[in-house]
């Protein structure tokens, strides 16, 4: 017998490694004879090392990737890196190192660490976000929103600290403070870039019903997100002003129970009214308290909701009744139309409100059969009919949620209307770590678009950090000041750059053709890649990123680009890697290294337990314990193949024994079970585990058994694990004599007559209780089943000189005797 070697992951891997890359074993060919798969996972932020849930979803990722190759696909497998962003611009201010040295040097670290845990990605296809070869053309689906007028230019707060007199990012705001220096934080407007995403909430909305490959509470979120609700606006006019306050309502029904309206802080109309007011000071003061607080402050489910009295008065539409006007914290002025109508009586934080500041609650519904309590304790927010209410009185009140907004219209003071929660996407960052926008301004020709041959605008590398710039590019005189593309006359560039989900919208396009020069990608390779067939990603991103990357291709779908209108088919996502019951993070002190674990283990083992602990939409517990585990079961192979290389080599014997069908079953149902786990339902833990119990099969095989069905156990199981153990499957195949690589070796196949036992084992009860087991051939009668059952010498221990009453035989299970 050969000498047996031991199992050493960090040879062997390396050894691997070297050789798929030296052989291009992943390029992604050019094979048109073979079906297309498209397998990606969302591209990382270069924050310098992987964490453990990097390692999950590349793991995850490759499996899907490896198993298609096998299953004969042509996949398309890229990498790449997500560049842009805040903490390379830190990293400059606090270090004094730049941006895009920092990010390149990670960029490096990361990409060693990606190709130690032995990933199977086309190299070759990788691109990086602020590389000026791929932000030329995120310039460029710029340019193209500007031309089909979905961008757009206007007034929006940012975060301002005065002291450093400089814009801050919400990640630099820590409790209301300057990250930097401390300051309490402003708000302060400016001109700023916005996308039209709210032309396509509808299409956004009504196409999720297409995206049967993705989980239900991703497409809740993003309902829930879009907010589409249908109601009415209703105009209030101003009592001595020519203005009127629109509100939009879902409940037109309770129009006759407005007592009181709330603006934004923010709302336009605001600071006339303050003028006018005589709680003038006390008004502006309050305006610029809320204005410190940011959005989710102000819209916590239990932030205390505080308001303020402006002096001026609305007019009822309906009624004619003074309406005293407020402004409150609750109320935003980017969402509805910054305006709410306070109906206390049917909505509970109008309760809440009214009851706090002691303003009037008048019932206009109740019950259809009894009447409600008075005062009341509590809002009513059911259906009913209506009551105090005109001529509406005792009409349904869903009826007349239509009666109501139709004589509105009739009078001119209201409408039918659709409101959405979502907002424009706010695209300008006053940073200098992104994308230039490319536009400039020219005193004669007003805003204008760099042309497309003049793409990229590139990032000077010379600016300044320093406190006092609204803009690390406005320093930059000689980038700053440039000449008009249309008259030729002195311009000046746009300073502000894009946000980073501008660059991660379309890069998934890339991947098709990203050598590309011309255009950012080619339609052809689009047509033959997209859409993305597996997407696998964090739930994190359920929102922004997705959303954003849907909108992106419906407008290049509007503009002629692709032929198609969402760009994941099927969408993975990946729980969370925690330790002691939370989530892994360096504060906590829980962290784990993959370094760390692939420099003992081995990559093949964090690969293999990342996939064997949970499944993969699951939160995943780690375990020393398990880690262990997984090695343990590598070993256990390793051996099984090293202590049976003669079975590859060995003449045949008897493949009829019991004992050599008993393990073609069990290599058919491994194939079964793996092959619907792996490629189908994604459920990895139960396909390794399936796998590991071939494993053990093999093990209790008695020696003599016919070598060829132990060998061909032993290389089925070593091809099934090749996609979550690559490179100790690719060393035992070359061990076990295979040709070229195992991971070019086709998935096997299962026989379906393969599956089915000759004999089926019963389990025979008396009065319910398990007496002995028997076993009879598959295709027995029932008869025969029963003779069999009660002729056992046990069973006949409990049914001796007793009666036996009945004989159930349940197929293929059990046998029940019942005797008295």
């Amino acid at each position: 017998m050969t000498e047996q070697q031991p199992y050493m992951p960090a040879i062997i891997e390396r050894k691997w490694q070297e050789k798929w890359e030296r052989d291009g074993l992943y390029r992604t060919p050019d094979d048109e004879g073979r079906p297309h798969y498209y397998c990606l996972e969302m591209f990382p932020y270069p924050s310098g090392k992987l964490h453990m849930g990097h390692v999950r979803v590349y793991t995850i990722g490759d499996v899907v990737a490896r198993v298609k190759r096998m299953q004969g696909y042509n996949v398309l497998h890229p990498m790449g890196w997500d560049a842009f962003g805040m903490p390379a611009e830190n990293a400059a201010i606090k270090n004094g190192v730049h941006p895009r040295k920092w990010t390149y040097e990670n960029i490096a670290h990361m990409r060693e660490q990606q190709k130690r845990l032995g990933t199977s990605y086309d190299w070759e296809r990788e691109i990086t976000t602020c590389s000026p070869d791929y932000y030329k053309f995120t310039q460029w689906m710029f340019l193209l929103f500007f031309k089909r007028g979905l961008a757009y230019k206007k007034k929006a707060a940012v975060n301002w600290c005065p002291d450093c007199a400089t814009v801050l990012a919400n990640e630099q705001v820590e409790n209301g403070r300057c990250w930097r220096c401390g300051s309490e934080v402003t708000k302060r407007e400016l001109e700023q870039w916005f996308l039209r995403i709210t032309a396509y909430a509808d299409r956004l909305l009504e196409d999720l019903e297409q995206l049967s490959g993705w989980p239900e509470r991703v497409k809740v979120m993003q309902r829930n997100w879009i907010g589409r609700s249908t109601g009415a606006e209703v105009d209030f006019a101003v009592e001595g002003r020519s203005e009127r306050i629109t509100v939009f309502t879902t409940r037109p029904d309770t129009l006759f129970g407005v007592t009181y309206l709330v603006l934004a802080p923010e709302h336009p109309l605001v600071p006339a009214l303050a003028e006018q007011s005589p709680r003038k000071d006390e008004v502006l003061s309050f305006v610029e308290q809320v204005k410190r607080a940011s959005e989710i402050e102000r819209t916590a489910a239990d932030a205390e909701k505080v308001g303020l009295f402006t002096g001026a008065y609305a007019v009822h539409p309906l009624t004619g009744e003074r309406v005293p006007i407020w402004i409150a914290n609750y109320v935003l002025v980017d969402y509805g139309t910054g305006a709410v109508m306070g109906v206390p009586a049917h909505d509970e934080r109008d309760f809440a409100f009214a009851t706090k500041y002691r303003l009037p609650i008048r019932a206009v519904i109740r019950p259809r059969d009894e009447e409600l309590p008075t005062p009341l304790t509590a809002a009513y927010v059911d259906d009913g009919i209506l009551v105090n209410s005109g001529r509406w009185n005792g009409m349904d009140n869903r009826e007349a949620i239509r009666s109501i907004t139709e004589h509105l219209e009739e009078i001119g003071k209201g409408r039918f209307a659709v409101s959405y929660r979502i907002r424009d996407w706010l695209i300008s960052r006053q940073r200098y770590w992104g994308a230039p926008i490319p536009i400039v301004y020219c005193d004669s020709c007003g805003t204008v678009p760099v042309p497309e041959d003049q793409l990229p605008v590139l990032l000077p590398e010379d600016v300044s950090f320093a406190p006092g710039t609204v803009s690390p590019l406005a320093t930059n005189e000689e980038f700053v000041h440039t000449r008009c593309p249309q008259c030729g006359g002195p311009a000046r560039r746009e300073t502000d750059t894009m946000d980073t989900f501008m660059c991660s919208s379309w890069y998934y396009f890339r991947y098709a053709s990203p050598k590309e020069t011309t255009r950012p990608f080619d339609p052809a390779a689009v047509e033959k890649w997209l859409p993305v067939d597996d997407y696998i990603g964090g739930i994190e991103h359920a929102v922004l990123h997705l959303l954003y990357s849907r909108f992106f291709t419906k407008v290049l779908y509007d503009a002629g680009w692709v032929s198609f209108q969402e760009p994941f088919r099927h969408l993975l996502t990946q729980g969370m890697v925690i330790k002691e019951g939370a989530k892994m993070s360096k504060s906590k002190g829980n962290v784990v290294s993959p370094d760390e674990i692939i420099d003992r283990y081995g990559a093949d083992t964090a690969r293999l337990f990342i996939l064997f602990a949970a499944p993969p939409d699951r939160d995943l517990e780690w375990s020393d314990q398990g880690v262990e585990g997984s090695h343990r079961f590598l070993h256990r192979l390793w051996r099984l193949v090293q202590q049976n290389r003669h079975v590859f080599s060995a003449p045949p014997g008897d493949p009829e024994r019991p004992e050599a069908k008993a393990l073609r079953r069990k290599i058919h149902q491994t194939v079964k079970k793996v092959t619907e786990d792996f490629a189908e339902r994604y459920a990895f833990n139960t396909g390794i585990s399936a796998v590991m119990e071939l494993v053990n099969a093999v093990y209790a095989y008695p020696e003599d058994g016919d070598p060829a069905t132990k060998a061909e156990a032993i290389r089925t199981a070593v091809i099934l694990l090749a996609p979550a153990a690559p490179h100790l499957a690719e060393e035992l195949w070359e061990m076990m004599g295979g040709q070229g690589s195992v991971h070019q070796q086709p998935w096997p196949a299962y026989d379906p007559a393969e599956l089915v036992s000759e004999e089926v084992e019963y389990a025979v009860q008396v009065n319910g209780r398990v007496r002995d087991r028997i076993v009879v051939a598959a295709d027995a009668d029932e008869e025969a089943v029963r003779e069999k059952a009660l002729a056992t010498e046990r069973v006949r221990e409990w049914t001796g000189g007793k009666q036996v009453v009945k004989v159930i035989v349940v197929p293929n299970k059990v046998v029940n005797i019942v005797v008295k």
